[in-house]
């Protein structure tokens, strides 16, 4: 189910959809939609999507996480160790090992990370840049089909992430060099750029990158997973679309 939240911050949005949805905060995807800074005649404001497949209950009475017998405490993370520790964790390993197979490439899936309802894998293979694809679409591809069968194990609470060549660190290092570089051509013209179709993650890192920035905000736009994020001018000659 998707909702959308509204707050003067990202972090007041959030509070907002945990509090009204009754989900622990790593419990749902969050993707910024629009984000405005606050000035002298006007107040900040984000506007949040909420990605979520778990039941949810409006303003409901919750547990505090340190309560004995609290579903939703929180484990203590684990690091270090790159072998499965369970079942699950070896299914996973398993599946995405098997998908890369079929796709006639050799691979060899570890454990990267740990942490509570989150677990990392690394891809170790000859073919990492084909396995990453354009724009870690390939990367993106098979992290899907992964969430997709945890949840089919009965862990919907789990999420799944795949990286290879530390392509999710380098992306996100490149990402952040080019939302101040679109910012930096946003002030000069006072108009507007529209930039690629990205996923997610990749748009919301566009949105916090630029959220202090005080005369450009952000605003994705268009359907489906793939949305583009435009970067337009704050001031009296901005466009906004």
């Amino acid at each position: 189910m998707i909702y959308e939240f509204e707050g003067r911050t990202e972090k007041e949005a959030i509070d907002r959809a945990a509090e009204e949805l009754g989900l622990e905060k790593d419990g749902f995807d969050v993707e910024i939609l629009e984000t405005q800074r606050s000035g002298l005649f006007k107040k900040g404001f984000v506007k949040i999507q909420v990605h979520t497949d778990k039941p949810v209950s409006l303003n409901p009475s919750r547990p505090r996480e340190d309560e004995p017998g609290n579903s939703h405490s929180r484990e203590t993370a684990a690091f270090g160790n790159p072998e499965s520790q369970n079942e699950f964790e070896q299914k996973l390993i398993d599946f995405v090992e098997g998908l890369i197979e079929r796709m006639g490439y050799d691979g060899k899936v570890s454990v990267l990370f740990r942490e509570d309802r989150k677990i990392g894998f690394k891809i170790d293979s000859d073919y990492s840049s084909i396995l990453i694809g354009k724009k870690g679409k390939n990367l993106d591809a098979l992290q899907l089909l992964a969430n997709i069968y945890a949840g089919r194990q009965g862990r919907e609470d789990m999420r799944v992430i795949l990286d290879s060549e530390n392509y999710r660190i380098r992306r996100e290092e490149s990402l952040v060099r080019l939302a101040y570089t679109v910012a930096d051509r946003v002030r000069d013209s006072r108009g507007s750029i529209l930039l690629e179709p990205m996923n997610p993650f990749d748009r919301r890192l566009i949105h916090t990158t630029l959220n202090d920035i005080a005369d450009v905000e952000t605003k994705s736009e268009g359907e489906g997973l793939y949305k583009q994020v435009r970067v337009y001018y704050r001031g009296g000659n901005s466009i906004r679309h």
